[in-house]
């Protein structure tokens, strides 16, 4: 899927500057990178709320449109309101086709219904990662990374030198090779969602306390 953002650019800067823009209904931005200076820019609040709750949005390089022209970038960061469905803040880094970007990319996890350690044995698939970051060129970045789970019993488990990469496409790694996903036991389950319970009876029993203190 291909993402286009339209922006404007921005001359204030500021506490004030910034809440007048949104209350226009627009988001504070910035884009930086290359050879170029950063650029204070703003953008649609709505189109970039809607955006970011789509899967492929963080991982893709997306096209911004300034003053009629197009520049290759990648949404680096968004602050979002604790609470309220509001963007407060985004940072786009410039990229070109000629040199590796390193981005995070979702995981898809193939086929767990039907893994024998789900299916047959009871288990549970119990993903350790649900991202992973690889480098490659901005035309080669994948949307997401696929891990089939269909050959897997209880204990066994994928680590990342064992997931699929497209051409051209590498995983950023650091230190031992990482678990990416497990399938657990069901006495294992078991204790974890009593783990659970027990921390959301103790949560409500503070909140019961904090409650009557007041």
């Amino acid at each position: 899927m291909k993402f286009e953002i339209e922006a404007r650019k921005r001359t204030l800067q500021g506490s004030g500057a910034s809440r007048r823009l949104r209350r226009e209904n627009r988001v504070p931005a910035i884009v930086y990178g290359g050879t170029t200076d950063p650029l204070m820019i703003d953008i649609d609040h709505n189109e970039i709320l809607l955006n970011l709750r789509k899967e492929g949005f963080r991982s893709s390089v997306l096209t911004l449109k300034l003053d009629g022209r197009r520049q290759q970038a990648l949404l680096r960061d968004a602050q979002v309101h604790p609470w309220k469905p509001l963007v407060l803040h985004c940072d786009f880094l410039r990229v070109d086709a000629t040199h590796a970007i390193e981005q995070r990319i979702p995981l898809h996890f193939l086929n767990g219904e039907i893994a024998p350690g789900v299916k047959l044995q009871g288990g549970a698939v119990a993903a350790a990662l649900n991202d992973i970051e690889v480098s490659c060129l901005p035309q080669h970045l994948p949307a997401f990374i696929e891990v089939d789970l269909k050959e897997l019993s209880i204990g066994d488990m994928i680590h990342v030198s064992e997931l699929s990469f497209p051409d051209k496409v590498a995983p950023v790694v650091s230190g031992d090779d990482q678990v990416v996903v497990s399938i657990i036991a069901p006495k294992v389950v078991e204790e974890e969602l009593e783990g659970e319970e027990e921390e959301g009876a103790e949560a409500a029993a503070e909140e019961d306390k904090d409650d009557k203190a007041e």
